[in-house]
């Protein structure tokens, strides 16, 4: 129960701490982070039983402050130089085909940490492995610069989260902004048009229906390519609230309208999140 809302029956995923132990226990070994682990991912024991991770570079403070994320918020520590060279063995040890690579959003570096996913790419693309790479990024205040870097970098999948609707971002999404969120989409696919874009949002944090088809076609407007629903879970406590549980045949609705708005591929359900079954959306 949340603050007087019942979880319904279809919110009932378990986590298994021994599902997770061994990736867990190699990915501490190589001093690598996890938005599964940092962010509390609901998925975490499902994803870590088959050896699939989405790695988060750039440290583990965030210097934002939304109130739906469970990543700590504070001061960080300057990037590690040898972070995306284990990233790259990290992908090696588990075998990975499709790797996600995002990371706290860097307001105090001067270019956003752009140049770490640049260097996180190439040490991916460096291994002797047949592998796309997705990057999921903060909006580095829509420094175009620093997205075209990435944009050369060549990833298969540029990834840039929603995550609501404009009216919920000044409770949501402190430091960010809507426009400036759609703008990277939008000139992602303008540095190159056949980059494959792709972007999330969740669902209960009172947004209204009218809002989400909105959100649909804005994100359509930008030429963005796939797109992820899934329910909002707050991380505990001091974060915000559930305050609607999305039932399975709305969120098969939503996906419907998503695909109809322009979206080329998109996953829906309570469970749902940017990363998860990430290579789904190139295979199809």
């Amino acid at each position: 129960m949340e603050r007087g809302i019942v979880r319904p029956r279809w919110v009932n995923k378990k986590i298994s701490l021994k599902d997770c132990a061994g990736t867990k226990s190699a990915l501490k070994g190589l001093g690598l982070n996890t938005v599964c682990e940092e962010a509390l991912c609901p998925n975490i024991g499902e994803c870590y039983s088959k050896e699939q991770a989405t790695f988060l570079i750039l440290g583990k403070i965030c210097t934002r402050r939304c109130s739906f994320c469970g990543v700590k918020r504070g001061r960080p520590s300057q990037p590690d130089p040898s972070e995306p060279s284990r990233v790259a063995e990290g992908v090696r040890h588990l075998g990975l085909s499709h790797v996600v690579i995002t990371s706290v959003t860097r307001d105090d570096l001067p270019d956003g940490g752009a140049q770490v996913f640049v260097d996180t790419i190439q040490s991916l693309r460096a291994l002797e492995r047949r592998l796309t790479v997705e990057v999921l990024t903060p909006d580095f205040n829509l420094d175009k610069a620093a997205i075209r870097r990435i944009v050369e970098a060549s990833p298969d999948i540029f990834a840039h989260n929603i995550e609501t609707v404009p009216r919920l971002y000044p409770e949501a999404r402190g430091g960010a902004d809507y426009r400036r969120s759609l703008g990277l989409l939008s000139y992602v696919k303008e540095c190159d048009g056949a980059m494959r874009t792709k972007s999330g949002i969740m669902l209960g944090l009172g947004e209204h229906e009218d809002e989400v088809s909105g959100v649909f076609r804005d994100i359509a407007g930008t030429g963005c390519d796939f797109l992820s629903i899934g329910q909002y879970l707050t991380p505990g406590v001091g974060h915000l609230p559930v305050k609607e549980y999305i039932s399975p045949e709305r969120f098969l609705r939503y996906k419907e309208e998503a695909l109809k708005a322009g979206l080329r591929h998109v996953l829906s359900g309570t469970y749902v999140r940017s990363s998860y079954s990430a290579a789904e959306y190139l295979a199809a």
